[in-house]
């Protein structure tokens, strides 16, 4: 009778581990079991905000249940990328980012996060053209004309970002490094508000993704100069690349990835990365980032693996690209 009891004992022992195990965050057995919350570290309304809830339904729909998209500015992206590095690893906080991720070990000197060591990859989104944009009443013409144009008038001339670390702050660097001038920035907090000033002609130009400038330049609100990027992008035929325009060097695209903190159970990122490739190739996902000039990466581009790759090569082209800036974000 006492050998049936223990045996008894050990069964149930076992079957509330099996219980535990499978809803305790430790596996992926019983995940989600509250709401998804994406973060992006930027403000609303912004191109990562915009790519960010273009995938959230479809994401939600794959997993079984509900993603929310909170926005935690500041600081180029550090604040709310440290708030998710912080986060409890259970995959129910989750990190959306783009190129910054892979630039602010380099500009920021006390940052409080290694991107490699307290995040896990799930896998990248989309990579974004960026355009070289202007109030729509500026002077010149054409993107020569522009180069030209800020190289005779570098000091008066105003080039608008969204922040220390931000996607048009970094496109900024870069064509003031192939145009060999040193212009007057203006850094806003959000590619929104920069915008906003730039389509009201409080700033003169302005580099950003074309999930943010595509509409603008479509109403005739700004003035298109160039796309970053080898080829042309489809939403915008008229708008020439910058290699076409004479400024080979000015080649920049943003991608974005999501994240979750480092020790989240395999299990889960892989659920995660299914539900984003689910995403992804959801009809209404490709359409709206056609609209945009984007498009959703492949399948396979949409993995732990290949978006850890692709960091890690990222961290270190950019590690150089600052260091010869000589920028440095406190």
């Amino acid at each position: 009778m006492r050998t049936l009891s223990r045996m008894i004992a050990a069964i149930g022992a076992v079957s509330l581990v099996a219980a535990c195990s499978g809803n305790d965050g430790t596996s992926g057995g019983g995940y989600p079991e509250q709401n998804i919350t994406i973060v992006v570290p930027f403000s609303a309304g912004g191109p990562t905000d915009t790519v960010t809830r273009m995938i959230a339904d479809p994401m939600a729909k794959a997993l079984g249940g509900k993603v929310v998209v909170r926005n935690a500015e500041g600081a180029g992206g550090t604040v709310g990328a440290g708030d998710v590095a912080r986060a409890q690893p259970d995959g129910h906080t989750v990190l959306m980012h783009h190129i910054g991720m892979s630039t602010a070990p380099a500009l920021y000197k006390n940052l409080d996060y290694q991107p490699l060591e307290d995040f896990a990859t799930v896998g990248l989104v989309t990579e974004v053209p960026m355009t070289v944009v202007a109030r729509q009443n500026f002077e010149p013409a054409t993107f020569q004309d522009l180069v030209s144009h800020v190289k005779a008038n570098a000091g008066t001339v105003t080039l608008a970002n969204a922040g220390i670390g931000a996607a048009s702050h970094l496109c900024g660097l870069l064509f003031q490094s192939a145009a060999g001038v040193k212009l007057q920035e203006v850094p806003y907090q959000g590619t929104g508000p920069a915008l906003t000033d730039l389509v009201g002609g409080q700033v003169d130009f302005m580099c950003d993704q074309t999930t943010n400038t595509s509409g603008q330049i479509s109403a005739g609100k700004v003035k298109a100069y160039a796309v970053t990027t080898p080829d042309r992008v489809k939403s915008l035929p008229d708008v020439p690349t910058t290699t076409e325009a004479g400024m080979p060097q000015l080649r920049v695209s943003v991608w974005h990835g999501l994240y979750v903190p480092a020790g989240t159970p395999p299990e889960i990122v892989q659920k995660l990365s299914g539900a984003l490739q689910a995403a992804l190739a959801d009809q209404a996902v490709i359409d709206q980032m056609a609209k945009l000039g984007t498009a959703p990466v492949t399948a396979a581009d949409a993995t732990p693996e290949a978006h850890r790759t692709h960091l890690d090569e990222q961290l270190k082209t950019w590690a150089k690209i600052i260091a010869d800036a000589g920028v440095q974000a406190s």
